[in-house]
């Protein structure tokens, strides 16, 4: 049996929120090498604008000049290593800069083949059939305590640690993600975000918003709408990835 084609669309908004002054949240995509991420900078003054900015141009460089041969999973590793070596290295170099780091979500698509790597809080959902899925693992604190089974739920929305996160790109020497193989069909919608969107809605509110008949534009602008009136209190990127025959 032939294997569909399929082709692949795509659509971000960022926004600083109603409580930052800055924006430190970045993103990248090209559909055309089937690459898409958002990072999610910390650090401060504007360290963590310059980690997350850094980040996506690292990323994007090694994954949308891919060597023919070359296994994704080796490209993949090569991305994260060299984007954190270069936001570590800058850090280490400039004091102001020091601590610097940036969560990273990416999804990289060849054919039906999705692969889905994250570190840190930034997430990665599909709607399939009208269902929301989350595809990544928070690198937190509090969803680490969720997932031991010594919190609950409740809990972790509450507690004032749900800030940290246990994993980050630059601010170590070395870092590990987490890297999910996917299958896509015709019809998934991914949504790639930052938890200024998470923090503020319910995964039932991001279910309904995208189940909506709108343009890519269009959902990413109501998801980021909807947040800001749950108080936009970080800043809020989404980007979404459309998958058609």
């Amino acid at each position: 049996m032939a294997t569909a084609f399929v082709h692949y669309s795509a659509a971000a908004v960022s926004d600083r929120g109603r409580k930052r002054s800055t924006n430190e949240d970045a993103f990248g995509y090209s559909s055309e090498q089937g690459v898409y991420l958002v990072c999610d900078g910390m650090g401060g003054a504007a360290a963590g604008e310059v980690a997350s900015s850094l980040a996506v141009d690292e990323v994007m460089r090694v994954l949308t000049n891919r060597v023919p041969g070359v296994p994704l999973s080796s490209l993949l590793e090569q991305a994260v290593s060299d984007a954190n070596q270069v936001i570590y290295s800058r850090a280490q170099s400039n004091a102001k800069l020091s601590g610097m780091g940036t969560t990273l979500v990416a999804l990289v698509a060849e054919e039906r083949r999705i692969q889905v790597l994250n570190i840190g809080d930034s997430r990665c959902y599909r709607l399939r059939g009208g269902n929301l899925e989350q595809i990544t693992l928070d690198h937190s604190l509090v969803d680490e305590q969720v997932r031991l089974g010594r919190m609950s739920m409740a809990e972790a929305a509450r507690s004032p640690m749900r800030n940290v996160i246990t994993r980050a790109l630059g601010t170590q020497s070395r870092v590990t993600p987490d890297i999910f193989d996917l299958e896509a069909d015709p019809g998934d919608l991914f949504l790639l975000c930052s938890d200024g969107l998470t923090r503020e809605l319910t995964d039932g509110s991001i279910e309904q918003i995208l189940s909506r008949e709108r343009t890519l534009e269009g959902l990413c602008g109501e998801l980021v709408t909807a947040a800001n009136q749950a108080g936009g209190g970080d800043n809020i990127t989404c980007l979404l990835v459309r998958v058609g025959e």
